[in-house]
């Protein structure tokens, strides 16, 4: 007959907040298991698998494209933008900026994503001289009532 304890039962966090119960943490160079036995299963096997892949893909199989194409060409992130921005130096010559990002567009130049980032800096240049021009303002302001 099973002997029952007279603590009860440890329930929600076992460990005062901000203590781990393994404050040295995972040691430098553990690796995961389920990697490393993933890793045994194709010791070997690699590259004729990949031929596989590559000859399916040739092969019209879309899947086994999609693969080879994934592990050749990284997803496009971030590219440098052939673009000529007019230049900035006042709010209104935001609106010739914002008039040559959407020409740009409409003649495929520019990709609408691409637009609205670059957008996105003419407004923070106009947020910026309006914030200078105000502080000038308000200084010019407190001279006077001195």
């Amino acid at each position: 007959m099973p002997t029952e304890s007279t603590a009860p039962k440890q329930r929600g966090r076992p460990f005062p907040k901000g203590r781990s119960g393994n404050p040295k943490g995972r040691p430098p160079g553990a690796r995961n298991v389920a990697t490393v036995l993933a890793e045994q299963l194709l010791d070997g096997e690699a590259e004729e698998l990949l031929r596989k892949v590559i000859t399916k893909a040739k092969h019209g199989n879309l899947p086994a494209l999609r693969i080879c194409i994934d592990r050749i060409l990284p997803p496009r992130r971030e590219r440098p933008v052939r673009f000529t921005m007019p230049e900035l130096h006042s709010v209104g010559d935001a609106s010739k900026a914002i008039s040559a990002l959407m020409s740009a567009v409409a003649n495929g130049e520019l990709g609408a994503s691409e637009a609205a980032e670059l957008s996105k800096l003419i407004e923070t240049f106009v947020r910026a001289v309006e914030a200078t021009e105000l502080e000038q303002r308000l200084l010019n302001l407190e001279q006077r009532l001195k």
